[in-house]
């Protein structure tokens, strides 16, 4: 498909006197859709448990998306099934999720509008990949989907969302002003405001519990995302 042209590299997006010069992405869920593939992996590495842990496994991860396995396992085996982890069993379950998610992922469809959004303005905006996905994998995954032309960076745990978006910030001489974050769960939420960064949310559902304290742009794809742009810059809110 092909966008109407509402923005160009003469005529950027602008919020007072400021131009919006950068996008960074969550990757599973705003990109790609991607969300099950994990969530089918947490449940079969636990599919051993007691159906009740294997629920409140399955809750747990939904939701807490954004953050990264090695933070998710940890809290699994202390909260939910209450025993110890070593660093044995942890590195090995890092590797089996590995394992089941990959190849699934690299080929999980694009979430719509996505791929179109990045191939019409990738020389409008610096684009980046914020994740909680490992850097490693992220970037290989990035790679075997043709992807990495789009992004200026990619980048994974184990750094923190708001440590990413804060050290690309830095890196790239970005304004918080200047940078958008679109995401599509609570932690990406918490980074977009730590940094003073603009949030806009991929809601997959009316059905998903409202982000605490948000109160802007929500959109169901990411073909809703030039709208919601323009009035994030004119100061008009976007659902």
């Amino acid at each position: 498909m092909k966008y109407l042209r509402t923005l160009t590299i003469q005529e950027p997006l602008t919020k007072g006197r400021i131009m919006i010069r950068a996008i960074a992405f969550d990757f599973d869920g705003v990109l790609v859709e991607s969300v099950d593939v994990k969530t089918h992996a947490y449940t079969h590495l636990f599919e051993e448990e007691e159906s009740e842990k294997i629920e409140k496994i399955r809750k747990y991860h939904l939701e807490n998306g954004g953050i990264s396995r090695f933070e998710k396992f940890r809290y699994i085996y202390k909260n939910i099934l209450r025993r110890s982890l070593s660093d044995e069993e942890f590195h090995s379950f890092c590797e089996r999720f590995s394992r089941l998610v990959v190849d699934e992922v690299i080929a999980s469809p694009w979430v719509a509008g996505a791929r179109e959004f990045l191939q019409e303005y990738k020389k409008e905006y610096i684009f980046f990949i914020i994740s909680g996905t490992p850097h490693e994998e992220l970037t290989d995954i990035v790679r075997s989907r043709g992807m990495e032309r789009y992004f200026k960076e990619t980048l994974g745990s184990p750094g923190s969302k708001e440590k990413l978006l804060s050290d690309v910030m830095q890196r790239h001489a970005l304004d918080p002003k200047q940078l958008v974050f679109v995401g599509d769960a609570e932690t990406d939420w918490n980074a977009a405001q730590k940094t003073k960064v603009s949030f806009i949310w991929r809601r997959t559902s009316e059905n998903v519990p409202q982000l605490k304290g948000f109160s802007g742009a929500s959109i169901s794809s990411l073909l809703q995302l030039p709208d919601s742009l323009s009035h994030l810059c004119s100061g008009v809110k976007s659902h």
